[in-house]
């Protein structure tokens, strides 16, 4: 399960989505859940469906390493949609005991599952087209103006993009953990949720102490090659827009505002 989470990873490729000037995708995929909150009829989604699909055929990034991406927060799904479902008032269509399943909470099941999905899905297409470094500029270019008001703008870039670069080493290091504790005669499959949940407390201790391992070693390595943060600091490859920039933000804004009026 550990390596089923796909944010944070950069899936290397060559198209047009991966071309895309970082502040493009960052801009294009905040619009994208603005407008993912904004619909609120259920045909709605399925513009979204047919938006995002677009997009997944365009970056040549594969459908199952995407939505492998969904397995470890389907239990966080299937909670929320459950919730919206039994929770909801309104008319009744289903009774069993004391539950009640109404036309209502249907709907706000539906509406909760889309939305969580395609969330989940736009935030992973801007990493896994993104490199660490890109984003990291794309971010703090987006926040430079507030360098103004003093806002650490490159600090706070900074601080995300190792946050979203490590996602993957610790759960590497989670998984040699878990494999050397499962030889040893661990066991994290078999019980119910509760019971997994408590045997996983053996595998927190050693990674916590491997991240603050990381955590030392990346400090000393950055204050080594005299890091100060972005003051003075220049860029080898500076953030440019293209043509197909423009067109996509364009777009972006396009789809905004006819769901805003349609939807």
């Amino acid at each position: 399960m550990l390596r089923d989470i796909t944010i944070g990873q950069h899936y290397p490729a060559d198209s047009i989505i991966h071309r895309l000037d970082p502040r493009t995708k960052l801009i294009g995929s905040l619009l994208m859940i603005v407008a993912l909150f904004l619909i609120t009829p259920l045909f709605g989604y399925g513009v979204v469906l047919i938006v995002l699909s677009t997009v997944i055929l365009l970056s040549k990034v594969p459908v199952k390493f995407i939505l492998k991406g969904l397995k470890p927060i389907l239990f966080f799904i299937v909670i929320a949609v459950s919730i919206n479902m039994f929770l909801t008032p309104g008319r009744v269509v289903f009774s069993f005991w004391i539950l009640e399943i109404t036309a209502e909470g249907i709907d706000r099941a539906l509406m909760t599952f889309f939305r969580f999905t395609f969330l989940i899905v736009t935030s992973s297409m801007v990493t896994l087209t993104t490199s660490p470094m890109a984003l990291t500029d794309g971010i703090e270019r987006l926040l430079s103006p507030l360098k103004k008001v003093k806002f650490p703008a490159h600090e706070l870039a900074m601080m995300m993009t190792i946050a979203l670069r490590f996602i993957p080493t610790l759960i590497e290091e989670a998984d040699k953990i878990m494999k050397a504790q499962m030889a040893r005669g661990a066991d994290f499959e078999s019980g119910n949720i509760f019971k997994r949940a408590k045997n996983m407390i053996p595998l927190l201790v050693p990674l916590f102490i491997s991240a603050f391992r990381r955590a030392d070693e990346l400090a000393m390595a950055m204050e080594a090659r005299c890091y100060r943060g972005g003051e003075g600091r220049t860029r080898l490859n500076v953030l440019k827009y293209n043509t197909s920039d423009y067109i996509a933000l364009i777009l972006s804004f396009i789809y905004v505002v006819l769901v805003v009026i349609y939807l």
